[in-house]
């Protein structure tokens, strides 16, 4: 688990230099929640507009999701944990007037900046 990147993997990496090449400009892994320790992936603090991008595994991609075997009880209880967390983190940026994207790791990036940049260029005009 401590091998896993948690920031900057390759897929984010992607994503962002996609959204940079479209002409977006955002923060990375920041807090907009005052009373949270939790962050954003990305974000466009003048639409408010929060990104993040989900592994499939840590965040129980309904597709692509696994459950392991060893250990199966600690990892379905993480693993919901993680569901309930997102869910949670999703109500709070809702109602502190911030739009949520979410983007699965599985996601082709195109597609992703896609549904991203239409939310940006609505939220701004």
């Amino acid at each position: 688990m401590s091998r896993t990147p948690q920031r900057d993997n390759p897929r984010e990496r992607a994503l962002r230099s996609e959204l940079h090449r479209r002409g977006l400009r955002f923060r990375l892994h920041r807090r907009v929640l005052v009373s949270s320790r939790r962050s954003v992936d990305i974000a466009f603090p003048a639409s408010k507009t929060a990104v993040f991008m989900d592994g499939c595994f840590w965040h129980g991609c309904p597709e692509h999701g696994t459950w392991p075997k060893s250990n199966a009880e600690w990892w379905r209880a993480k693993i919901n944990a993680n569901i309930a967390r997102d869910r949670d983190t999703n109500f709070k940026l809702v109602e502190a007037g911030w739009t949520v994207i979410r983007v699965w790791e599985h996601e082709d990036i195109q597609t992703a900046a896609d549904r991203i940049e239409a939310v940006i260029r609505r939220l701004s005009s």
